[in-house]
Order: structure tokens, then C-alpha cells, then sequence
């Protein structure tokens, strides 16, 4: 595994989430922003960012693993929320939890969460973007 994920001291724990990764692969693969498109091109969940948080996570377990990674490898994630306001938190954790569940672990890799007016196709209300490092 070319990731490791640490909470240096001086900053924050937020739950099994980590500040830092460090890497030490050879490989930087970039997965494009990932949205809650099934497999035909479908929007899953139109209306309900928890299904869309999910799909939008398994989406990015089917890149890496296309490549011959898994979320063990994913150094950064930035995902992009429609209309984010915190109280929004419950859902987009609750889509997080599905993910891990059905990925068969909780990815908690640095992450950046960004609040935007609008994504590519209106029915969109969050994408998520990956950088993984493989040896």
C-alpha cells in the first residue's frame, strides 16, 4: 500500500477522518469527477443526496479498481456539493456509511468539501473527485 493516513499533532481528530497522506508509489492516478451515474448513464437518486453521496463513492471504487487500486489508495478526495449548507451533514454521511458498507470500508483519505451553485447536468447534487497513488 503506497498511502499512509495520519493526524499530525496540532491538529484536529475528526472521527476516522485524516489530515495528511503521505505517499510512496510511484503511480499518481487521477479520477475524473464522479457523479451519480449507474454503469448505462442514468442519474441514481434524483433528489436524494444520500443515494447520490453513494453512488458517487462506488463510482470512484469502480475507477480504482479499473486501475488496479482501492480507497487504501486514495491520498485526496474534493467533492463538490449543490447548495451545501452543514445541516446537509447527516446525508452526506449517511451516503458515505452505504459506500463503505458495500466497499467493505470507510474511506476517510484528506478531503476538501466544496459548496457550488450548480454541476453539469441539474439532477447532479454532489461529484466527487480522487488522486491515488500506486506503486
Amino acid at each position: 500500500m503506497a498511502i499512509t493516513l495520519v493526524n499530525p499533532e496540532g491538529l484536529p481528530e475528526v472521527g476516522p477522518y485524516r489530515q495528511v497522506a503521505i505517499a510512496t508509489g510511484s503511480k499518481l492516478v487521477f479520477i475524473a469527477g464522479q457523479v451519480a451515474w449507474d454503469a448505462d448513464g442514468a442519474t441514481v437518486g434524483e433528489g436524494d443526496l444520500a443515494a447520490q453521496v453513494e453512488r458517487c463513492y462506488l463510482n470512484i471504487g469502480t475507477a480504482l479498481a479499473g486501475v488496479g487500486a482501492t480507497f487504501d489508495d486514495v491520498a485526496k478526495l474534493t467533492v463538490y456539493v449543490v447548495d451545501w449548507t452543514p445541516d446537509k451533514m447527516p446525508l452526506f454521511l449517511e451516503g458515505v456509511a452505504r459506500a463503505a458498507a458495500r466497499l467493505g470500508g470507510t474511506p476517510v483519505p484528506p478531503g476538501t468539501l466544496i459548496g457550488v451553485a450548480a454541476l453539469d447536468v441539474p439532477d447532479h447534487l454532489v461529484e466527487v473527485e480522487a488522486t491515488a497513488v500506486i506503486d
